[in-house]
């Protein structure tokens, strides 16, 4: 699929990665659409990059079928849907109370959030997006699910490596199950990338964790979105993941 035949739906568009996203299919001659959950950034990223964007909460199915329909109505059935919207709730799931001994463990909601917006949330934004694309009897649809390298399992995130596996797993179901109505399905898993959530962190712990990758920095947006660029522009692509991470897995 060339970009710019391109109708893009791009969750969790209006800051970071996802903002880089929107930014390139619309520099690309694109049209795209893009949701977040927060309002407010969502009105001042639409009014930013130009484009329409969708107050949303992927992990409430009701919000992503309205946000789907709002979609469009505003630019027709999209075509392509990056699957990027996501949250850490970080933590050990044991540990030992420093006063008492006792065990703490991590707590049902902070596994349930992470799992409800990463995993679930793309459950609903795929169902939504295929079914649409099914009824619009569509030449050739793309999804993109953003996982991680944390899908191997990465100490204190228990939640999000459990729900970015997850991902990668429905990213080879979707794939065998939706190549018969012309539906490609690939991820990609980044590394340490440079995000207003990276450059909140110290910067002693930002350089530590810049010196164990290969490469020795973070990796940048607009290199996430050349993974993402080659899965919607290779029609020969469909289940497979797509690494970006500096070598860090090797």
């Amino acid at each position: 699929m060339r970009l710019n035949e391109v109708r893009a739906l791009v969750t969790g568009g209006a800051r970071g990665m996802g903002r880089c996203f929107v930014e390139q299919v619309r520099d690309a001659g694109g049209v795209v659409a893009f949701c977040d959950v927060d309002a407010n950034a969502v009105a001042e990223a639409s009014v930013a990059l130009g484009v329409p964007g969708f107050a949303c909460n992927v992990a409430d199915e009701a919000s992503v079928q309205r946000c789907y329909d709002d979609v469009v109505a505003s630019i027709g059935v999209p075509n392509v849907l990056v699957n990027n919207a996501g949250i850490t709730r970080d933590g050990l799931f044991l540990k030992a109370n420093p006063e008492t001994g006792e065990p703490v463990m991590m707590d049902l909601s902070r596994w349930q959030q992470v799992l409800d917006v990463n995993l679930t949330g793309p459950f609903l934004c795929t169902r939504a997006f295929v079914a649409g694309a099914f009824r619009a009897k569509a030449a050739e649809s793309v999804v993109v699910n953003i996982s991680s390298i944390s899908r191997a399992g990465n100490a204190g995130q228990l939640n999000y490596s459990a729900a970015k596996a997850g991902l990668v797993a429905d990213t080879v179901v979707w794939a065998k199950e939706l190549a018969r109505y012309n539906v490609r399905v690939g991820a990609v898993a980044p590394g340490f990338i440079r995000t207003p959530m990276t450059e909140g962190m110290k910067p002693e712990a930002l350089a530590k964790v810049a010196a164990g990758i290969p490469l020795k920095r973070l990796g940048e947006p607009t290199e996430i979105w050349q993974a993402v660029r080659f899965i919607v522009e290779c029609g020969y692509f469909t289940g497979r993941v797509v690494e970006v991470d500096g070598g860090l897995v090797i």
